[in-house]
């Protein structure tokens, strides 16, 4: 199960290794750019389905990255930058950004971001309900709850269910247990 490419257009590296991981993590593949330029490269050699753009980049600055990325392109783009004036986010909407998130950021609202600009978008941001998960010979039917190991049902609780579609969903990935209880019980 392949997430959706995310271009995250950073030049500050910690950052963007910090975005990079987490957007992995949550089963995204991330690619990084850390210019201006860069990112038109990556973003025109593959395409992404949604940018992470700052504004303050060497070279050509996130605005004029953004207007060229919208000129050929209805990629979603999300502003992330420590400009936090009202005529700053006015001039990224303006220069075609969908979404504008000031720095200092906390991760779960980037994240929550990301998800509702892929939705509008008509990605996704996990795996459809009405997809099917495969693991080796493990089954699962997301939309009816549905669970089959070699072509047999388990009869799993709720809770049971639920941990292993975040199993499934996040395969060969190592979950913490602050995750685990803060997916399955908020």
């Amino acid at each position: 199960m392949a997430g959706e490419i995310i271009l995250v257009v950073e030049d500050e590296t910690k950052i963007a290794d910090f975005i990079r991981r987490g957007l992995i993590y949550e089963g995204y593949q991330a690619q990084v750019a850390n210019d201006g330029l860069s990112a038109l490269s990556v973003a025109r050699d593959t395409p992404p389905d949604l940018v992470v753009l700052d504004v303050m980049l060497p070279g050509l600055d996130g605005l004029e990255v953004c207007r060229r990325l919208r000129a050929g392109s209805d990629v979603p783009i999300l502003m992330l930058t420590a400009r936090d004036a009202v005529r700053d986010r006015v001039a990224g909407l303006d220069a075609g950004a969908d979404d504008y998130l000031v720095k200092p950021f906390d991760f779960d609202e980037l994240l929550a971001r990301v998800r509702a600009l892929l939705r509008r978008r008509g990605g996704r941001d996990e795996t459809p309900v009405d997809d099917v998960l495969r693991f080796n010979d493990l089954t699962l039917y997301p939309a009816q709850r549905l669970a089959q190991r070699s072509s047999r049902s388990l009869d799993l609780t709720a809770k049971e269910y639920d941990l292993l579609e975040l199993f499934m969903r996040h395969p060969r990935q190592v979950l913490t247990r602050d995750v685990i209880y803060d997916r399955l019980w908020g």
